[in-house]
């Protein structure tokens, strides 16, 4: 008994970091499920600017997304020129997810509404859920991606979908807030086997400014002299933030960790 008891102690202290992100997991999603269910409110689609230039409505909203597309583009050209030894096939789920949110966003802005607001959403949790697993292999261990890509993806759409069909979003908002709060405790526990990890810390820094901007949308719109909008701002911000995950990749080297 004593010797069964020591080698759990043993595995317990060599796994204690993956069992910890493990009870990160079951901690946030018990929370979601206790958490009372969240309606989409129809005031979402009620923007502050709804500018029509050259034909197109709500301009600004719907060109913003542009550095979306420039940056999914790019991202997906490199990635699939230079495959990431430890998540290739993630890192390209980022980028095609980062590239779709440019077409999916502009797509929602020219005609807001809910039915149109699933297409944004979707190519958002295509990109979410893939850096998260890239970043997790990259950091934890590499068969992650192997074991875990595919089932996160159809959790990621899983939850657009059970908000459209139920008006509870609280599963879209965990798999929004969750792979955050999962990658900043992979970082904090495990080394990082990469240089330029500064950069991954821009983009959730941009990304957490640009829900700020969201937020104050008319605010912003207000106090910019309806220059721009803060959903406008939001995602240039946004754009900005999924840049610097580009920069990263084509920055970095692989650094000797121990």
């Amino acid at each position: 008994m004593r010797g069964v008891i020591a080698r759990l102690h043993a595995r317990v202290g060599e796994y204690w970091r993956e069992i910890a992100l493990g009870a990160i997991i079951l901690v946030s999603i018990l929370g979601m499920m206790v958490a009372e269910p969240i309606a989409q409110s129809l005031a979402y689609h009620n923007f502050a600017d709804s500018r029509s230039f050259w034909g197109i409505p709500n301009f600004l909203d719907v060109a913003t997304n542009i550095p979306f597309l420039i940056v999914g583009v790019l991202g997906l050209v490199y990635v699939l020129r230079h495959p990431q030894p430890a998540a290739p096939w993630s890192w390209i789920v980022v980028f095609l997810g980062i590239a779709a949110v440019g077409f999916g966003s502009a797509y929602y802005h020219w005609n807001p509404n809910s039915a149109t607001l699933v297409w944004d959403r979707l190519p958002m949790t295509i990109a979410f859920m893939g850096l998260v697993v890239a970043l997790l292999s990259e950091h934890v261990r590499p068969r992650i991606e192997r074991v875990w890509l595919v089932p996160t993806l159809v959790v990621g759409f899983a939850s657009v979908l059970y908000w459209h069909y139920t008006d509870d979003l609280r599963a879209y908002i965990w798999v929004q807030a969750a792979p955050f709060l999962l990658v900043a405790c992979a970082l904090a526990l495990f080394r990082g086997r990469y240089s330029h990890q500064r950069y991954l810390i821009y983009a959730v820094v941009l990304y957490a400014m640009a829900k700020i901007a969201e937020y104050y949308d008319v605010n912003i719109y207000l106090l910019s002299q309806q220059l721009l909008s803060g959903h406008s701002l939001k995602h240039l911000l946004a754009g900005v933030g999924a840049g610097f995950l580009y920069l990263m990749l084509t920055r970095r080297h692989a650094l000797h960790v121990a």
